[in-house]
């Protein structure tokens, strides 16, 4: 079997499909969206095509190693996310040419349903609404996501926050968690991300104020680079710290383990190498008895490609899902057969490969050119520019 192309298709809301065909007509899709980057992500598949077409796609830590190394300056997150999607395509081929899931193939499953965990809300805005509309809306959003079954929330740190803020800041903070938690009770697990948002000076802080809570986990309590200071927290503090969706292949995951700056790890099969490298990562993980919280606020065809992992891996704990509204995160528009989530559970993929049909009369009506801005913000006071 030989690959005879790779395509790329720029979808809404901001996803890019990957479409790699071989000579015996067999289909393989992956994901690899890189936010704020896209367009560049698609280069860099056009770029990694000519290294891969003609080759047998089902030698695919071969073709791993060549996309990975075969240039002389180790590639950016960009070119990282390429390789991911393709990948995974890569996984889809095989697992279709031998007719079962690719869990199969990655050792069978550890357990019979996959545990989701939901967004309260998005990125809000929260320099727009008062304090108490704030509080009201992530309170109702959470008993709603309570109600739909989930077992699992998430919610952000707000935005925007200075290097050193007010105790006022800190504590409208803690009570927003506060009132959350007393809307859930303690038997719903509760995150909150940091989002890199919050500075070395604030992070303790923060974190000792928000002990009482019983998080889950806080995620990157400071920018993912600074792994020094990531784990001088996870030793100051109780609640877990997970870290990864900014890191890129093991080479970097091993410095956070090494160094325990986090007892969650979140790689995201988009852009850290694909299924084979997040399968390695779970593994690193287990050795320093780290878990594994996925990172996916993406579409379908990367939470396909996550749960396979999701089904193999022991040190599993949730699967993150982004709750959009319309359902096309689960699939609707772009899939066949979209994704179920009952009572906060995802059921094992039975079909071959990543164990969906792709609707490609969807992914042609709802494409898009790509551009696609992440989202910024700025304090009032003087227009400077805050981190998000």
């Amino acid at each position: 079997m030989k690959i005879t192309g790779v395509e790329t298709f720029h979808v809404k809301p901001r996803w890019i499909f990957v479409k790699v065909t071989t000579d015996e007509g067999i289909i393989g899709w992956g994901e690899c969206d890189l936010e704020g980057y896209n367009l560049v992500t698609a280069a860099a598949v056009d770029s990694l095509k000519d290294i891969i077409i003609g080759q047998d796609p089902r030698n695919i830590e071969y073709l791993y190693k060549v996309m990975y190394a075969s240039g002389f300056y180790r590639a950016g997150g960009a070119v990282y996310s390429a390789i991911s999607g393709i990948e995974q395509a890569l996984w889809d081929i095989k697992g279709k040419w031998l007719n079962v899931p690719v869990w199969q193939l990655l050792g069978g499953k550890s357990r019979d349903r996959i545990r989701m965990y939901a967004h309260i809300c998005g990125n809000i805005d929260y320099t727009e609404r008062d304090e108490q509309e704030c509080r009201d809306l992530l309170v109702e959003n959470a008993k709603i996501k309570v109600k739909k079954g989930f077992k699992s929330l998430k919610t952000p740190f707000l935005c925007p926050c200075r290097h050193i803020e007010t105790p006022a800041m800190v504590t409208r903070f803690v009570e927003r968690i506060a009132k959350i938690r007393e809307a859930i009770g303690d038997d719903i697990d509760l995150a909150v991300d940091f989002h890199g948002r919050v500075s070395p000076a604030m992070a303790p802080w923060l974190c000792r104020e928000l002990e009482p809570y019983g998080l889950m986990f806080i995620e990157e309590p400071v920018l993912p680079e600074n792994v020094d200071v990531m784990a001088k927290i996870a030793r100051m503090t109780t609640i877990p710290i997970a870290t990864g969706e900014r890191k890129f292949t093991t080479f970097e995951y091993r410095e956070v383990l090494e160094k325990q700056a986090a007892t969650v790890l979140q790689p995201d099969v988009c852009h850290a190498g694909g299924i084979s490298q997040v399968m390695k990562i779970a593994a690193m993980g287990e050795n320093y008895y780290c878990s594994l919280a996925p990172h996916n606020p993406l579409g379908p065809l990367a939470l396909a490609a996550c749960l396979q992992i999701d089904t193999v891996i022991p040190n599993f704990t949730a699967q993150e899902h982004p709750t959009m509204e319309e359902g096309w995160d689960l699939g609707a528009v772009y899939l066949k057969k979209p994704f179920e989530i009952v009572d906060g559970y995802i059921e094992i993929p039975q079909g071959p490969g990543l164990g969906v049909e792709v609707d490609e009369d969807g992914i042609k009506e709802n494409s898009y050119d790509g551009r696609w801005g992440t989202p910024t913000a700025f304090f009032k006071d003087d227009n400077s520019f805050a981190q998000w």
